[in-house]
Protein backbone atom coordinates (compact mmCIF):
# COMPACT_ATOMS: atom_id res chain seq x y z
CA UNK A 1 0.00 0.00 0.00
CA UNK A 2 0.97 3.54 -0.87
CA UNK A 3 1.94 5.83 1.52
CA UNK A 4 -1.09 8.13 0.45
CA UNK A 5 -3.42 4.97 1.38
CA UNK A 6 -1.74 4.41 4.71
CA UNK A 7 -2.70 7.97 5.34
CA UNK A 8 -6.19 7.77 4.74
CA UNK A 9 -6.72 4.80 6.41
CA UNK A 10 -5.29 6.39 9.88
CA UNK A 11 -6.99 9.80 9.65
CA UNK A 12 -10.62 7.44 9.12
CA UNK A 13 -9.36 5.58 12.09
CA UNK A 14 -8.50 8.63 14.18
CA UNK A 15 -11.51 10.28 13.18
CA UNK A 16 -13.53 7.41 14.35
CA UNK A 17 -12.30 7.70 17.54
CA UNK A 18 -13.19 11.35 18.17
CA UNK A 19 -16.38 11.76 16.27
CA UNK A 20 -17.51 8.21 15.93
CA UNK A 21 -19.03 8.64 12.51
CA UNK A 22 -16.45 9.65 9.35
CA UNK A 23 -17.99 10.95 6.07
CA UNK A 24 -15.85 11.89 3.31
CA UNK A 25 -16.25 15.70 3.95
CA UNK A 26 -14.66 15.11 7.35
CA UNK A 27 -11.77 13.34 5.73
CA UNK A 28 -11.13 16.58 3.44
CA UNK A 29 -11.38 18.72 6.48
CA UNK A 30 -8.88 17.05 8.45
CA UNK A 31 -6.06 16.32 5.99
CA UNK A 32 -6.90 19.97 4.11
CA UNK A 33 -7.33 17.95 1.01
CA UNK A 34 -9.91 18.91 -1.69
CA UNK A 35 -13.32 17.35 -1.73
CA UNK A 36 -12.60 15.45 -5.38
CA UNK A 37 -9.07 14.21 -4.09
CA UNK A 38 -10.91 12.64 -1.53
CA UNK A 39 -13.70 11.02 -2.99
CA UNK A 40 -11.14 9.31 -5.71
CA UNK A 41 -8.90 7.66 -2.39
CA UNK A 42 -11.87 6.61 -0.58
CA UNK A 43 -12.92 4.85 -4.04
CA UNK A 44 -9.75 3.70 -3.89
CA UNK A 45 -9.60 2.02 -0.55
CA UNK A 46 -13.39 0.54 -1.11
CA UNK A 47 -12.36 -1.04 -4.12
CA UNK A 48 -9.77 -2.87 -2.35
CA UNK A 49 -12.06 -3.87 0.24
CA UNK A 50 -10.63 -1.50 3.43
CA UNK A 51 -13.24 0.38 4.09
CA UNK A 52 -17.20 0.16 3.96
CA UNK A 53 -19.43 3.15 2.97
CA UNK A 54 -22.88 3.10 3.70
CA UNK A 55 -26.51 4.62 2.11
CA UNK A 56 -26.07 7.46 4.17
CA UNK A 57 -22.19 8.15 3.16
CA UNK A 58 -20.87 7.16 6.33
CA UNK A 59 -17.03 5.18 5.96
CA UNK A 60 -16.17 2.40 8.55
CA UNK A 61 -13.23 0.17 8.03
CA UNK A 62 -12.98 -3.57 7.30
CA UNK A 63 -11.40 -5.86 9.38
CA UNK A 64 -8.17 -5.48 7.12
CA UNK A 65 -8.47 -2.10 7.02
CA UNK A 66 -8.66 -1.76 10.68
CA UNK A 67 -5.80 -3.82 11.04
CA UNK A 68 -3.63 -1.65 8.57
CA UNK A 69 -4.67 1.73 9.89
CA UNK A 70 -3.61 0.79 13.32
CA UNK A 71 -0.54 -0.40 12.80
CA UNK A 72 -0.07 2.52 10.92
CA UNK A 73 -1.40 4.50 13.85
CA UNK A 74 0.65 2.91 16.38
CA UNK A 75 4.00 3.25 14.47
CA UNK A 76 2.90 6.97 14.33
CA UNK A 77 2.60 7.35 18.64
CA UNK A 78 5.89 4.86 18.43
CA UNK A 79 7.86 7.22 16.56
CA UNK A 80 6.66 10.48 18.10
CA UNK A 81 7.66 8.87 21.17
CA UNK A 82 10.84 8.25 20.36
CA UNK A 83 11.51 11.65 18.38
CA UNK A 84 10.54 13.22 21.30
CA UNK A 85 12.28 11.47 23.90
CA UNK A 86 15.38 10.56 22.48
CA UNK A 87 16.07 13.21 19.96
CA UNK A 88 14.34 15.97 22.57
CA UNK A 89 12.55 17.31 18.85
CA UNK A 90 9.42 19.31 19.57
CA UNK A 91 6.26 17.39 20.07
CA UNK A 92 5.30 19.34 17.11
CA UNK A 93 8.09 18.57 15.07
CA UNK A 94 7.80 14.85 15.90
CA UNK A 95 4.32 14.58 14.96
CA UNK A 96 5.15 16.03 11.62
CA UNK A 97 8.57 13.66 10.90
CA UNK A 98 6.93 10.50 12.52
CA UNK A 99 3.94 11.10 9.89
CA UNK A 100 6.80 10.89 7.18
CA UNK A 101 9.20 8.17 8.83
CA UNK A 102 5.96 5.93 9.87
CA UNK A 103 5.72 4.87 5.79
CA UNK A 104 8.86 4.36 5.04
CA UNK A 105 11.02 2.62 7.92
CA UNK A 106 11.97 -1.04 7.70
CA UNK A 107 10.24 -3.29 10.22
CA UNK A 108 13.31 -4.36 11.57
CA UNK A 109 14.19 -0.78 12.70
CA UNK A 110 10.92 -0.19 14.02
CA UNK A 111 10.87 -3.51 16.21
CA UNK A 112 13.99 -1.48 17.54
CA UNK A 113 13.11 1.45 18.43
CA UNK A 114 9.61 -0.79 20.10
CA UNK A 115 12.29 -2.62 21.98
CA UNK A 116 13.96 0.44 23.07
CA UNK A 117 11.25 2.10 24.24
CA UNK A 118 9.79 -0.51 26.17
CA UNK A 119 12.96 -1.27 27.88
CA UNK A 120 12.93 1.94 29.10
CA UNK A 121 9.55 1.54 30.24
CA UNK A 122 10.71 -1.28 32.35
CA UNK A 123 13.55 0.67 33.53
CA UNK A 124 11.76 3.65 35.13
CA UNK A 125 8.82 1.55 36.33
CA UNK A 126 11.42 -0.60 38.34
CA UNK A 127 13.43 2.52 39.55
CA UNK A 128 10.09 4.28 40.72
CA UNK A 129 9.26 0.76 42.64
CA UNK A 130 12.32 1.11 44.43
CA UNK A 131 12.13 5.14 44.74
CA UNK A 132 14.93 5.69 42.12
CA UNK A 133 13.10 7.78 39.84
CA UNK A 134 9.74 8.94 38.97
CA UNK A 135 7.07 7.98 36.25
CA UNK A 136 5.72 11.01 34.44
Amino acid sequence: MHESGENYLETILVLSKRNGMVRSIDIARELEFSKPSVSRAVGILKEENLILIDNDGYITLTAVGREKAESVYDRHQQLTLFLIETAGVSPARAEEDACRIEHIISEETYQGIKKFLLGRDVKKGSQSETGGGSRQ
